[in-house]
């Protein structure tokens, strides 16, 4: 028997790994630079190199975007390394979410960011390239291998800057409890993924749906275990309940930049890949009639639903902002899944899940980043994380408390805003799949969530607070402001945005592998 090919990296392929390249070779000449720096000179240049380094990787992400939206016909998929790694727009996109998120990050921590806080901020500052790359990498898998690589990559790297804050417990405690759940995590998914490649006697995508696909009848139990040990693993790192107990104290701990890129980065790489293997592996083992099929689109569901309700319920009574975000983002992790159990695969009654999912995985990136943004201005001026220091900011100053509202009438759903149009297309595309019932659990969280993120502008508005000056840098308010535009341009124009996603992507050749 011939041994099988192995596909090489060409130096050719080079110029289409350039984002993922670019954040190599910066995270390595900064790791350099910040060695032989001086302990007198500022480490925000630091902060700076990063910023430009993740700014050059997003500019090439979008250039060969745009290249592939030029061509008349549709473009295929561009496999790499055999078929282990994929160019498609499917990608594309996510990874100007990945790289957005964490640009915004970094430009509103720079000159921003304490040394009794932080004490090694170099570091700080580039540990979130290679965070940002493992996200990138998760989103391009082709293979279970090339996914895990890219998992580790974050979370190992997510680890340590939850970590950073080391004279506080809080940070400590949560780093702690994050990196022994992460583990667990971790093998959770590995375990899932050996079922898989034992049935299958491959770790390729493309290669294991066929695989599943032709013996779905004879090895039915283990495909639900490894779909059930996946699908706990990957709960995990999008913070889903029933899987959700380490969020709080994780949110609460970390640094606020942290915080906010673990909210936006790092769920939004959890729930690619949950896209990508769940609809290539599972998901397209048959239509609606198959009992499988609909024990697998149920198990998702129910998952969202119980981040929707637990979210909402425990954020009732939150005082803490961070935790109070924690919670919310749980509830927030719950619609975004509902887009990827409702599989087009086997309804053709609605076939425009992923465009719900990206334009409000988009939306929740400018309100979530925004509103961290504000926060972290907050906890400077009143020196704690209770919701109690926004207590009179429209009085202390008007346009930041301004900007606040807008994100969390957004983040409520409230009419003309992006989080209003994010919710509302999901929940338009559940009733279209005739999953009435999560789309009323939808509007039902959507409402009760009000109250807690009305709390915000009952203490902007309505109560006395200190006459403490509110300070806001070059950075941060660039950052807010740059936030309210998206979120309001979004809220505005939805219709443009959807007709760009849809005319960008498509199911079979973006998303599917086969």
């Amino acid at each position: 028997m011939d041994a099988p090919t192995v596909q090489l990296l060409q130096v050719g392929d080079l110029a289409l790994l350039a984002p993922e390249l670019t954040l190599v070779i910066a995270a390595i000449l900064i790791t350099l630079i910040d060695l032989v720096l001086p302990r007198r000179v500022n480490r925000d240049l630091i902060g700076g190199l990063s910023f430009i380094g993740v700014l050059v990787s997003l500019g090439f992400v979008l250039w060969k975007l745009y290249e592939r939206i030029q061509h008349t016909e549709a473009v295929q998929a561009v496999q790499l390394l055999n078929h282990s790694y994929r160019i498609d727009e499917f990608a594309l996109l996510l990874k100007i979410v990945f790289l957005t998120g964490t640009a915004f990050i970094l430009l509103m921590s720079i000159g921003n960011m304490r040394d009794e806080e932080i004490p090694h901020r170099g570091e700080y500052y580039y540990l979130l390239l290679p965070a940002a790359l493992g996200g990138m990498i998760m989103a391009s898998s082709g293979d279970l291998i090339t996914l895990y690589v890219g998992l580790e990559l974050l979370s190992i790297t997510s680890y340590i800057l939850v970590a950073m804050k080391k004279s506080d417990r809080k940070s400590t405690e949560g780093a702690f409890k994050y990196a022994v759940l992460g583990s667990v995590a971790s093998a959770f998914i590995l375990y899932g993924m050996s079922f898989l490649y034992g049935i299958t006697g491959s770790t390729q995508l493309g290669a294991m749906a066929q695989g599943l696909a032709g013996n779905s009848a004879s090895f039915e139990a283990l495909i639900y275990v490894s779909f059930i040990l996946m699908l706990v693993g990957f709960g995990f790192k999008i913070a889903a309940a029933p899987f959700h107990a380490w969020s709080p104290d994780v949110y609460q701990g970390a640094p606020t930049p942290v915080t906010a890129f673990l909210a936006i980065v790092s769920k939004g790489a959890g729930l690619a890949i949950l896209f990508r293997v769940f609809y290539s592996l599972f998901l397209g083992l048959g239509g609606p009639e198959m009992v499988i099929y609909r024990d697998f689109s149920t198990m998702l569901l129910a998952v969202a639903a119980l981040s929707m309700v637990i979210g909402t319920a425990m954020a009732l009574r939150q005082a803490n902002v961070k935790r109070l975000l924690a919670l919310s983002g749980i509830a927030n992790a719950g619609f975004l899944l509902v887009p990827i159990a409702l599989n087009p695969l086997g309804n053709h009654l609605h076939t425009s899940n992923f465009s719900e999912f990206m334009y409000y995985l988009v939306a929740y990136l400018f309100m979530t980043i925004g509103t961290f943004a504000v926060h972290m201005i907050m906890e400077r001026s009143s020196g704690h994380d209770e919701m109690s220091g926004y207590a009179g900011l429209y009085y202390r100053s008007p346009w930041l408390a301004v900007a606040m509202t807008v994100f969390v009438l957004s983040l409520a759903g409230i009419p003309i805003t992006a989080g209003f149009f994010g919710k509302l297309y999901i929940i338009l595309g559940a009733v279209a799949s005739k999953a009435v019932w999560i789309a009323i659990l939808m509007m039902v969280t959507g409402v009760v969530s009000f109250y807690f993120y009305f709390g915000f502008i009952r203490q902007m508005y309505m109560r006395a607070g200190n006459e403490a000056q509110v300070r806001v840098s070059l950075t941060q308010g660039f950052v807010v402001a740059i936030c309210v535009l998206a979120v309001i341009s979004l809220g505005v124009f939805p219709d443009i945005v959807m007709k760009a996603i849809q005319r960008t992507f498509s199911l079979g050749a973006d998303l599917l592998i086969r």
